[in-house]
């Protein structure tokens, strides 16, 4: 691959609640590519859904927090195109085709980027893209999907209990309680970044956080809370996925909101790698391959969990476009295994094109 020659378009922002997030994992993703001798497009996408073709290319320079976080004035709207080794996009004001470009790097969180949607819509461009397919976009997604394979596949994973929109008015704090203990964590069932969660102990609280994840999305999860240490592990590859050195979070409350990850200076102390025994690195390091492997992951993923007392790696959720921001744990927990910035986003660009040369060579027809 002469990465030299090649165009990495870094797709950003979205129709999400971590649109803001997800404009400052692209700062750091467009400089590491750089840095590793890439040329680069920056494709921004409007909390409206509209794509432009990002012109002034220095506005990631005064990204530096959530309120920093905008689309800039400077942008060109485009089409993203579905007609394969066509034209991928092109200006809206000119008709013009836009730059082709060699591989897609979204780095859009939650809905409508990382659920399946745009990868779906890659693919009919046929054109390699970082990360999972639709499959794998879409099951890591949906908590209550994803939560119902790893039980298949015998992962252990915190009980939990799943209610549709139509279910609303006959969920019950007394019921909840019998079967998953007095404090409980309630969460739309699509979406990341601890938007929309709230940590429930009491019938007022309960009900307040049904409320709330139902603003969010029309399925929501409730789970029981684990006493034991909030585990991440960063999983990279395709077919052999290796995993990092897990990292740990330490919260004050107890609880990894979206203040603490992004607002809060002080909301949450990280450290990686985490003090674990080589046995506990092991399990921790097999399970979140298994992970990836039964939810079809590919390219990468960050698989979240709890090791509990007795030695057991819960697993929470895999997030298949982890947070890429100066303080995400994805890019950190791998420089903490020796893999820099540079070397991890080059690398997921080869994975991208590995993945997408193999898939097309499958025979299309009988």
């Amino acid at each position: 691959m002469n990465k030299n020659n090649m165009i990495i378009g870094v797709i950003f922002g979205g129709r999400s609640a971590e649109h803001e997030i997800s404009i400052l994992s692209a700062k750091n993703v467009v400089k590491a590519l750089e840095s590793s001798g890439f040329l680069t497009a920056l494709i921004g996408i409007d909390k409206d859904g509209k794509w432009y073709h990002i012109l002034d290319r220095d506005f990631l320079e005064n990204v530096n927090d959530v309120k920093s976080a905008k689309l800039p004035e400077k942008k060109e709207q485009i089409l993203p195109l579905a007609f394969p080794d066509k034209t991928q996009f092109i200006e809206m004001s000119t008709g013009r085709p836009f730059d082709k470009l060699d591989v897609l790097f979204p780095i859009l969180h939650g809905t409508f980027g990382e659920d399946g949607t745009v990868q779906g819509l890659f693919s009919l461009m046929d054109v390699p893209y970082v990360g999972s397919g639709v499959l794998g976009s879409s099951v890591g997604m949906d908590k209550d999907v994803m939560k119902r394979l790893l039980q298949q596949a015998s992962i252990p994973i915190p009980q939990f209990l799943v209610f549709n929109f139509d279910e609303k008015e006959k969920i019950q704090y007394e019921a909840v309680k019998r079967y998953l203990g007095d404090t409980v964590f309630i969460k739309p069932a699509n979406l990341g970044s601890s938007v929309g969660i709230s940590r429930a102990s009491n019938e007022d609280s309960f009900y307040r956080g049904v409320l709330n994840a139902f603003e969010y999305d029309t399925k929501i999860v409730i789970e029981e809370a684990i006493v034991g240490r909030e585990i991440e592990c960063s999983v990279l590859g395709n077919e052999n996925p290796a995993a990092s050195f897990p990292g740990e979070i330490k919260t004050g409350d107890g609880f990894y909101s979206y203040d603490a990850k992004y607002i809060e200076e002080d909301g949450a102390q990280l450290i990686i790698p985490a003090k674990l025994t080589e046995d506990e690195i092991n399990t921790i390091n097999q399970t979140s391959i298994k992970t990836f492997k039964t939810l079809c992951l590919e390219g990468l993923a960050r698989v979240d969990g709890f090791l509990v007392e007795d030695g057991t790696f819960l697993v929470n959720e895999a997030n298949t476009i982890p947070g890429f921001t100066m303080i995400s744990m994805y890019p950190k927990l791998w420089e903490a295994s020796g893999i820099s910035q540079p070397e991890l986003v080059r690398m997921l660009v080869e994975y991208a094109v590995e993945n997408y040369e193999r898939k097309k060579k499958l025979k299309r027809t009988v």
